[in-house]
């Protein structure tokens, strides 16, 4: 019986003990979402997941347009290269021509194999290929940089059209380099000829081009 009293007694000390430590406990932290957070809430109101908050959303949009427009500026960009003409290369100088073979040219040498109104390429300024034109017993004081204005392609000479013609996309140029049928939007480069020590040599054009009255577009 006493070992019943004590049983009980025991029983009620730790239902107290219990009661005052949960008096003690601080306020519980809501169970929903907490600060920086947004639930979705089904119709009966049941929580069911995670959704970032605005900020975060914000950031994951800014980043998914990086992603997603860096690729298509870059295309954009190689698209629009096309409609950029090529630029005449040279320095400040004077550059001796070269032949196929990057041997210097000479005057002399020149004369003997061509006749007059020959064109013919030469390894010019930066190594471009350039058309030297020949005269009864010389050159004429200017080359054309054989670079179509479209899109790149060497511009052969059609000595029967007497024309340079672009047989990649139908471009037309005149004795002199200048454009007379597009897409090309612009004449040949030009360049100055001269000899030095009995070598061809060219030299940048930085003056009007005589052709059209403009400012060269290849400075």
């Amino acid at each position: 019986m006493a070992k019943t009293r004590e049983m009980k007694g025991l029983a009620v000390l730790l239902a107290l003990g219990l009661a005052a430590c949960t008096a003690f406990v601080g306020p519980q932290a809501p169970s929903g979402p907490q600060r920086g957070e947004l639930s979705t809430m089904r119709a009966a109101g049941e929580y069911t997941g995670f959704v970032p908050d605005m900020q975060r959303r914000q950031l994951m949009n800014f980043v998914l347009v990086t992603t997603a427009g860096i690729p298509v500026l870059v295309a954009l960009g190689c698209y629009l290269w096309y409609f950029v003409p090529p630029v005449a290369g040279g320095g400040g100088g004077a550059q001796l021509a070269g032949d196929v073979d990057g041997n210097p040219v000479t005057l002399e040498a020149w004369v003997k194999g061509h006749k007059d109104n020959d064109r013919e390429l030469v390894q010019g300024l930066k190594g471009e290929p350039f058309y030297l034109i020949s005269t009864p017993d010389n050159i004429k004081d200017f080359a054309l940089l054989s670079v179509c204005t479209h899109l790149g392609c060497v511009v052969p000479w059609n000595k029967a059209a007497n024309k340079f013609c672009c047989p990649c996309h139908g471009s037309q140029y005149d004795e002199n380099g200048k454009v007379v049928r597009g897409p090309a939007p612009l004449s040949l480069a030009l360049a100055h000829t001269t000899t030095i020590e009995g070598k061809l040599a060219l030299s940048p054009w930085t003056e009007q081009d005589f052709r059209t009255g403009l400012d060269p577009w290849w400075k």
